[in-house]
Formats: C-alpha cells, sequence, structure tokens
C-alpha cells in the first residue's frame, strides 16, 4: 500500500491505477527513460492514449504529476511563475513547470507544439546535463529535484511551418510513436472503458477505420479512440447505434457534407 500523499506535490499524485493497455514495448522504454532522468516525447495521433499512458507511468512510478495543457496564449511566466502583487507587497508563485523541477515531479506538457517557441525554450536547460531552471524576473537558478523528469506531447499530423518543434527542442528529447491501436485490442479498451458487450465494441472498431482511410482525403485526422468511447457510452444511456455513431463520430470531426454521408453510409452499412 502507498503512503499518503504529503507535501507540495500532494495534490498532483495520480490516486488510482490509470486503466491502460500496452501497445508495444512503450512501458519499459518509459521506465529506462525515468531511470536515467531522459526527457521524454509522446508523438501520436488526436485521442490516441497518450495523455493516458503518462498518467499511467506516473502512477506507476508513483510519482506527482503536473500537466500543463499547451496553447498558443501561454507565456513563459505562465510556466516558470511570476511575482504577484498583494496588499503587504509582491509575492512569487511557481508555475507548474518550476513547481515540477524544485520538488520532483513529472511535468507533462500535452500538445507543446500549441505553445510559442519563444516559450517553449524555457525548457531547454532542464532538458540536458545542466538539468536547471533559470528564473531570470527572481534571479534564482533552481537545480531539478533527482526525481524531476521532463514530458511532452503533440500530434505529428497538425505539423505546419508555423506550428513544429524547433531541431534545437526535438533534440533534447527521446521519443515514443503512438498510433490507435490494432482492432481487436481497441474494442477491448472500448468495452472496458464503457461496459459496453464485445460485439458492439468490434462494431465502433469497424466504423472507426473505414474514418480513418479517410485521412487525406478530405479528413484532416481519423476517428480517435476517445470518440469511440463516448459513442459506446451513448448506446450505454440507451441511443440507438447510429444515432450514437452520428453525435460522437461523424459531427466532431467534419462539416464538409460529401464527407459526412460517407460516413453515414459507413455507419448504416455495419449497423444495417
Amino acid at each position: 500500500m502507498r503512503a499518503p500523499a504529503v507535501g507540495p506535490l500532494s495534490d498532483w499524485r495520480v490516486a488510482a491505477e490509470p486503466r491502460y493497455a500496452p501497445q508495444a514495448d512503450e512501458v519499459p522504454l518509459f521506465e529506462a527513460a525515468y531511470a536515467a532522468r531522459l526527457p521524454v516525447m509522446v508523438k501520436g495521433p488526436t485521442g490516441c492514449g497518450k495523455s493516458r499512458f503518462v498518467e499511467y507511468m506516473a502512477w506507476r512510478l508513483d510519482r506527482p504529476l503536473v500537466t500543463v495543457a499547451c496553447n498558443e496564449d501561454m507565456t513563459a511566466a505562465d510556466l516558470v511563475g511570476r511575482f504577484l502583487l498583494e496588499p503587504g507587497g509582491t509575492r512569487w508563485q511557481d508555475g507548474p513547470l518550476t513547481l515540477a523541477a524544485r520538488h520532483g515531479a513529472i511535468c507533462y506538457l500535452d500538445e507543446v507544439v500549441e505553445a510559442r517557441q519563444d516559450t517553449t525554450v524555457v525548457i531547454h536547460p532542464l532538458t540536458d546535463h545542466r538539468r536547471v531552471l533559470p528564473l531570470d524576473k527572481k534571479g534564482e537558478l533552481v537545480r531539478a529535484h533527482p526525481d524531476f523528469q521532463l514530458v511532452i506531447s503533440y500530434n505529428p499530423g497538425y505539423q505546419n511551418l508555423m506550428k513544429d518543434l524547433k531541431a534545437s527542442t526535438r533534440q533534447r528529447f527521446t521519443a515514443l510513436d503512438f498510433d490507435y491501436p490494432a482492432p481487436q485490442p481497441e474494442a477491448a479498451i472500448v468495452a472496458a472503458e464503457t461496459g459496453l458487450d464485445a460485439a458492439r465494441a468490434a462494431q465502433l472498431v469497424e466504423v472507426a477505420a473505414a474514418a480513418r482511410r479517410l485521412k487525406g482525403h478530405g479528413l484532416a485526422e481519423g476517428v480517435s479512440t476517445r470518440l469511440l468511447v463516448y459513442a459506446a457510452t451513448l448506446m450505454g444511456h440507451g441511443i440507438e447505434p447510429r444515432a450514437a455513431c452520428r453525435m460522437a463520430l461523424v459531427r466532431p470531426i467534419t462539416d464538409d457534407a460529401d464527407i459526412r454521408d460517407t460516413l453515414v453510409h459507413a455507419i448504416d452499412a455495419v449497423f444495417a
């Protein structure tokens, strides 16, 4: 039994084991990277299990997990911290990256390419032999806790000239490639997450396969495992399968009428 969580990172502990089904050798690879405190980059399409994997590894390694959902408005101060004005003067407040580095958490920057490049450069000193984080505004050099690790994720399918990782950032990380699971394991995940029977779960995966074949031919991204769980959840609440699929698997991913018609025909064929 694990000891009760205490200290400044107690709220960041993963309380219960997340449900995660390994796809290949990603678990031992991540464990080896953590043992050496190597930074890790997790790449894969939307909704394929990247964040769930990182959460599972934090639980497995018994480390707090500080997650940052990156966005284009995020500044370096949002990551490292800032001075706050209070009635009695000013007070420094650590940002999530500083909090993790100072106290020894896994810091997970989710969809890191969404952040501005001038923001992400602040992670560079933490990803090499120095393992330090300069707080220029405070005049402090934070030396990373021995248990600290940096993990980032992004979706290569959304890369473009304006949103991609600089080579100087890429080469500071080890990397794991993720994709959607094979049909049988994916159906098992959907069934386990929602309680849907195996046959219906397999039908949902069949619909997803049809949609994923359209990626690059009208669809920017295929149906994610997450959306399959949503569809199965709707079905579990009594929604007719084809209506659940239209709501969870078609309307969220495209507004193109022809693509929608193609997907609806695939749904009708599977659930005839």
